[in-house]
């Protein structure tokens, strides 16, 4: 047998181009929230969405054609204490596209007594390494290693063994992992409010930068639309990228100062 040859590191994808000016002409909005409008930080419960970011949204939906919605992992809960006034008026979709509030309208599923369980199993996990914190959601908990990057490969097993036993959908992120209610993604949340107005009839243009947001991506060009990538380059659904939070910020507030 012929010894392996060490060919080096793998080529990277080609960086995407910036979205054109323009593209919201006629769209409606669908962006992530962490690491798309905020950056993510070690801990998760410190990110606070400033007065310019409120105000951003606020201008994207005074747009006179198509709408705006947050498209979040954190439950529509969390958003709402982040975000603020503006949250009321927005579309939201929380929790990985499991809950959804738009036009005072709320839907969301019955939270499991396997989610308690799973919680508790993750706490004790969290108490016996430090630095692990647990982010509870109404309809998830999540590990997050970003301060315990040792504990990756344990906290991945335990919430894939969990996941297997209840039922619940394991849901990989940026040095996180959840535990979360099974049956919907970012797409399923992009198609359903793509039927309902003001986004009827409009192209959808999904923003986001986890793996969590390729399912909106998918979605966002079978509907005619496109997706937009935000970070370092990676195979993706997406058509356009940006570099970074500060470049979606930059690049909304050129398409609508």
């Amino acid at each position: 047998m012929n010894p392996a040859v060490d060919r080096g590191p793998l080529p990277q994808p080609p960086r995407l181009p910036e979205p054109p000016a323009g593209l919201l002409e006629g769209a409606s909005l669908f962006i992530d929230f962490d690491g798309t409008l905020v950056d993510l930080i070690d801990r998760p419960d410190e990110v606070i969405a400033d007065e310019r970011l409120r105000a951003l949204l606020m201008r994207l939906h005074d747009r006179p054609e198509g709408g705006i919605a947050v498209v979040s992992g954190r439950s529509i809960a969390q958003l709402d204490a982040m975000l603020g006034p503006v949250a009321q008026l927005i579309a939201l979709s929380g929790s990985h596209g499991t809950e959804h509030r738009w036009n005072g309208i709320s839907a969301h599923p019955v939270r499991p007594e396997t989610l308690d369980a799973a919680e508790t199993e993750l706490r004790a996990f969290a108490e016996a390494h430090p630095g692990v914190m647990v982010e509870s959601k109404s309809f998830g908990a999540a590990l997050h290693y970003r301060l315990a990057p040792a504990a990756e490969v344990a906290a991945r097993s335990l919430a894939r063994r969990i996941g297997a036993e209840t039922g619940l959908a394991v849901q990989p992120g940026h040095m996180m992992i959840e535990l979360r209610v099974p049956g919907s993604d970012k797409g399923v949340a992009v198609r359903g409010l793509m039927g309902r107005p003001p986004m009827a009839g409009t192209r959808p243009v999904f923003i986001g930068d986890d793996l969590t947001d390729e399912p909106g991506f998918v979605a966002a060009t079978e509907l005619g639309g496109c997706g937009v990538l935000v970070g370092a380059p990676r195979e993706s659904a997406a058509r356009y990228g940006l570099a970074d939070s500060a470049a979606v910020r930059a690049w909304l507030a050129g398409e609508h100062a």
